[in-house]
């Protein structure tokens, strides 16, 4: 069917995409495709069998990228509630060590002041992050991850396990 002279003539990828996506949608009854059915589509659309498997592919990366994102989003929030449950427990102490020996809050508040402010730039750095530094922290983070995935197998594979 020819487009009609009121539509515009080309969309930009992204709309291209939103609307085949709402159309493919609405065309399976539950939303889901089958990889079969995803291929059949591809040739519809002209689009070269490696084309899509190479697409496939780079969306697989994407997802375990994701996945592995808010793992790290996880494991950061984690450890500032650890710190901040630290800080709380140890100041409260703190506290009242000061309270009994002095009957006044005198070195505590100084304690107090300096962990909390360095526990407000790790809050910072946890829940509103510089892009670069956040980059940066999650791919030491990944190294890390890594590298404890690899000792694990190393040894499962030494123990017999």
């Amino acid at each position: 069917m020819p487009p009609s002279q009121d539509e515009p003539p080309i969309y930009q990828s992204e709309d291209a995409q939103a609307i085949l996506q709402i159309a493919i949608a609405r065309h399976t009854e539950d939303g889901d495709l089958t990889r079969s059915q995803l291929f059949e589509i591809a040739d519809e659309l002209g689009i070269a069998h490696n084309t899509l498997v190479e697409a496939e592919q780079q969306w697989a990366l994407q997802q375990q990228e994701t996945v592995a994102l808010a793992e790290f989003d996880h494991y950061q929030q984690q450890r500032f509630q650890s710190h901040l449950v630290r800080f709380a427990i140890i100041n409260s102490v703190l506290f009242i060590l000061n309270w009994m020996a002095a009957d006044t809050l005198s070195w505590a508040l100084y304690i107090f002041v300096f962990w909390g402010a360095g526990l407000s730039l790790q809050a910072w750095q946890t829940y509103w992050p510089n892009e670069q530094q956040y980059r940066n922290r999650f791919e030491t983070w990944r190294r890390r991850e890594q590298i404890k995935r690899s000792f694990s197998r190393a040894m499962d594979w030494l123990l017999g396990t």
